[in-house]
């Protein structure tokens, strides 16, 4: 079984070993090693054009990761809590997002934009409209689907005895409820600032010609050749990705041990 299972972490991450290694490679061609440098980070670092669409993805993530962790998690308290006709077709559609193909939904996301005459290159806020607008519909699904899980484990009674105690029903949301329901908000922001930043298809359909983004920039890129430049810009959003996961899961465990505190 240990075999088996280091067979399949080397399968998931030897690619991106590789491209890492590579992004050092003072080459123009990947396959060939030719020794140590970092000339191909400061070349990306001083691409504007590749540092524009960076800045625009990791903006474009932000504020669909901050719109997608409120509409989802009201969401997921929303299908939770109540019982209302056709619960179970709300929750479908809530999960449609998640099934539709992406080129299903980016197609029905460039239609529906040219049909209510909605500009791509809309000026809200750094020409992201469209883009911001389209991730958060594919990315709030995922938390409130993240949220509601947790909610699953949630002890009915430890709200009843907060009220039971004067707490009104905000006190009882902010200081029992959301403190339980905290582990998911963090791993379903986490998961949407994910999918929004590496979202390509979608991107490519809603875009305006003026407005580019990291993934659309790097596919640019690669049709020519896969350059250490390339494989530098790559790295680095790793790394951010990286460095963001070990933030939230630290954020996810002081969640739950305040939560269990509570």
């Amino acid at each position: 079984m240990r075999g088996w299972v280091g067979l399949v972490l080397l399968f998931l991450y030897l690619p991106l070993i590789t491209l890492i290694a590579f992004s050092f490679n003072d080459s123009r061609r990947n396959i060939v090693w030719r020794g140590f440098t970092l000339d191909y980070y400061d070349k990306a670092l001083n691409n504007t054009s590749l540092m524009e669409a960076l800045l625009n993805s990791l903006t474009i993530a932000a504020l669909a990761t901050a719109v997608s962790v409120v509409l989802g998690s009201l969401a997921a308290l929303w299908l939770w809590r109540f019982r209302f006709p056709f619960k179970a077709g709300a929750e479908g559609v809530m999960a449609l997002p998640i099934v539709v193909p992406e080129i299903c939904m980016g197609v029905a996301m460039l239609v529906f934009f040219a049909r209510i005459g909605f500009p791509t290159d809309l000026v809200w806020p750094f020409n992201l409209g469209a883009i911001t607008i389209a991730h958060i519909t594919f990315c709030f699904p995922f938390v409130t689907m993240v949220v509601r899980s947790r909610l699953t484990s949630f002890n009915r009674e430890e709200e009843e005895a907060a009220k039971d105690l004067g707490a009104s029903e905000w006190q009882a949301l902010r200081d029992v409820l959301i403190p339980h329901m905290m582990p998911g908000i963090v791993a379903g922001a986490l998961l949407a600032f994910t999918l929004s930043l590496d979202d390509f298809v979608i991107t490519f359909f809603t875009s305006g010609p003026n407005t580019i983004t990291f993934p659309v920039k790097i596919y640019s890129m690669v049709r020519f050749s896969v350059t250490p430049e390339v494989n530098a810009a790559s790295a680095m959003v790793i790394a951010i990705t990286v460095i963001l996961t070990t933030v939230a899961l630290k954020l996810q465990s002081r969640s739950g041990i305040s939560a269990q505190g509570h």
